[in-house]
C-alpha cells in the first residue's frame, strides 16, 4: 500500500504469511489430478479415435484414390499419346515412301516421254537431212550441167579472142570434159 509523507510517496509489499504451493504440485489433490488426467485422456483418446481419426484417414483414402485416378489418366493418355506418335511416323513413313514411288514413277514416266520425243525429232531430223542432201545433190548436178556449158561457152570466148578465129564446139566440148575429169 501506498502511504503519503508530506514530500513524496512509498510504496510497501506485504509478504504473505503462509506460503502456497503452486496447484498441480500440492500433494492433497495429486491423486484427482490423476484421475482427471486419466479421464480427459480416455475422452480424447475416444474422441480422436472414433471421429477424428477416420475423417483424416477418410480425407487420406479419398485423396489416394484421386491421386492414383489421375495417375491412371495420365498413363491411359500417355499410351494414347504413345500410340497416335507410332501411327504418326508409321503414316509418315508409308507417304515419304508412296511419294519416293510416285517420283520414281514420274521420272520413269518423263523419261519414256524424253525418249520417245528425242527419237521423234532425231528421226525427223535424219528425214530432213537426208532431203537437205537430196536437194544439194541435185543442186550440184544442175550446176555441173550448168558448169560445162558455162564452161565450153568461157573456153570458146577465150580461145576466140586469143587467137581470133572460133573454134570447133566439138573440140571445145572434149577439152572441157578432159579438164572436169581430171
Amino acid at each position: 500500500m501506498a502511504d503519503s509523507h508530506g514530500n513524496g510517496t512509498t510504496a510497501h509489499t506485504e509478504v504473505p504469511a503462509e506460503k502456497h504451493e503452486f496447484p498441480p504440485f500440492q500433494k492433497d489433490t495429486f491423486a484427482s489430478q490423476l484421475v482427471s488426467l486419466l479421464v480427459a485422456f480416455v475422452a480424447l483418446y475416444l474422441i480422436v479415435s472414433r471421429i477424428a481419426l477416420p475423417r483424416v484417414g477418410g480425407v487420406i483414402d479419398a485423396r489416394q484414390d484421386a491421386i492414383d485416378g489421375d495417375l491412371a489418366a495420365a498413363q491411359k493418355l500417355k499410351d494414347q499419346s504413345d500410340a497416335a506418335l507410332k501411327s504418326y511416323e508409321n503414316e509418315l513413313a508409308s507417304a515419304r515412301s508412296r511419294a519416293q514411288a510416285i517420283g520414281t514413277e514420274t521420272r520413269e514416266k518423263l523419261n519414256a516421254a524424253s525418249d520417245a520425243e528425242r527419237k521423234t525429232l532425231e528421226e525427223k531430223l535424219s528425214a530432213k537431212l537426208a532431203e537437205a542432201e537430196k536437194t544439194i545433190a541435185s543442186t550440184r548436178a544442175t550446176a555441173m550441167s550448168n558448169v560445162r556449158g558455162i564452161a565450153a561457152d568461157a573456153a570458146a570466148a577465150i580461145v576466140q579472142r586469143l587467137a581470133g578465129v572460133q573454134p570447133d564446139a566439138k573440140s571445145v566440148n572434149n577439152a572441157v570434159d578432159a579438164s572436169l575429169k581430171g
